[in-house]
């Protein structure tokens, strides 16, 4: 595996050259990118010995092999450890100002990061906003731990072991379970659009976020994923949209995502329906801009939509998994309301996801209930979208085994 290792100037760079040497030691090509803060407390002679390979600071190096981008899109795999608040900061925000800069900015591989940071640091709000921005990436956060930092002080914010690290970032990578080699899946997001006139419409929260979390987990399991987005958040679907084995459609009404997700299932052996899909139209579209001095509108005339999900289920083929998504604001009648919206569907799966002001549409994380067969819930995960998408899986890949 051809794997890129980004050090960044705090003390725990020493940590790091075991976790190269680890690495290493297993048989992956490893090319180490320190910053250079990070060559302050550890020497670029140490990391060419440790790593067998050159290594640079500048994006002005090596500049015929278009170096700056070119370790990005070699890599199978990039970690940064220690990752230090600043350098989060610039992940989050998307910075390029040296060659570590360009090379995540250029990777669509698996990023894993180790931050590294007194207690105070970690715990600003700056710091937890950043993480949670880079974990609805998909980055995967490995620690940091609770324990002795620099100075005699102690808490959270010490970076994670190198074993641990190596671990996580090579499950990560190349995940023990491949249950979706093979499998075709279709799977929606977004939230639709009904048009008004030339500038109006009726939307909803929806991000994305969800969906393309769905999607990437899917492809990370070894399935081919056809993914039909209607309106999402700006950069939802970036990393997913460039995995290889991924495919994105483009649609913007419910009839639009109806006809695709219709095409799509046709060769799909899982179909899920995550995009938050309007229940009607407006039923006169104008062809013009409405205006307050053309007179006041009183009422607007909506007229439903078809109902996509039952359409689906409907129409399944043979051995064909059909899962929908359903959101609910939070109260005592939830799961049974849930219960009930499984059964008038004829869907085998219905996650059913809490949503409020700030909880569920346009947030970082979800909180889901499972609800397969004669009404159990068959899983409950709550977090970041990405464990969700995972919990969601493992109770698609257990409902398949059950036939």
């Amino acid at each position: 595996m051809f794997i890129v290792v980004g050090v960044t100037g705090g003390i725990a760079a020493y940590k790091s050259v075991h976790l190269v040497r680890l690495l290493v030691q297993e048989g992956h090509d490893v090319h180490v990118i320190p910053t250079d803060d990070s060559l302050r407390f550890i020497g670029l002679t140490t990391w060419e010995a440790i790593s067998r390979n050159p290594v640079t600071t500048s994006v002005h190096d090596d500049v015929a092999r278009v170096r700056h981008v070119a370790l990005g899109q070699s890599a199978d795999l990039v970690i940064v450890a220690p990752a230090t608040a600043n350098t989060i900061a610039a992940m989050a925000a998307g910075l390029a100002s040296d060659l570590l800069g360009t090379t995540l900015l250029a990777t669509t591989a698996p990023v894993a990061v180790a931050p590294a940071m007194h207690t105070e640091m970690w715990r600003h709000p700056a710091t937890r906003a950043n993480i949670a921005t880079l974990r609805e990436r998909g980055v995967l956060i490995v620690g940091p731990a609770d324990g002795p930092l620099t100075g005699g002080d102690s808490g959270p914010g010490r970076m994670s072991e190198p074993d641990d690290i190596v671990a996580a970032a090579l499950s990560f990578a190349s995940p023990e379970t491949a249950d979706l080699d093979g499998v075709h899946v279709a799977v929606s997001t977004g939230g639709t659009r009904e048009p008004l006139d030339p500038v109006r419409f009726l939307g909803n929260r929806s991000s994305g976020r969800q969906g393309a979390e769905i999607a990437a987990e899917a492809a990370r399991r070894g399935a081919t994923v056809t993914l039909v987005a209607a309106s999402v958040d700006a950069g939802v679907l970036d990393t997913v949209a460039a995995h290889p084995r991924v495919t994105t459609r483009h649609v913007e009404t419910a009839a639009q995502l109806g006809k695709a997700m219709t095409d799509a299932a046709a060769t799909a052996d899982v179909v899920i329906m995550v995009a938050a899909v309007a229940d009607y139209r407006a039923a006169r579209v104008s062809e013009h801009k409405l205006r307050k001095e053309d007179g006041p509108l009183a009422t607007i005339d909506l007229v439903p939509n078809d109902d996509i999900l039952a359409g689906l289920a409907a129409s399944r083929r043979g051995g064909q998994v059909i899962v929908g998504f359903a959101a609910e604001t939070a109260d005592e009648d939830l799961l049974a309301r849930a219960r009930r919206k499984r059964e008038r569907k004829g869907v085998d799966l219905l996650v059913v996801n809490e949503v409020g002001w700030d909880a569920g549409f346009g947030a970082g994380e979800n909180t889901v209930a499972v609800i397969g067969d004669g009404g159990a819930v068959v899983a409950e995960a709550s977090g970041p979208k990405s464990t969700v998408a995972h919990a969601v899986w493992d109770a698609i890949v257990a409902a398949r085994a059950a036939g």
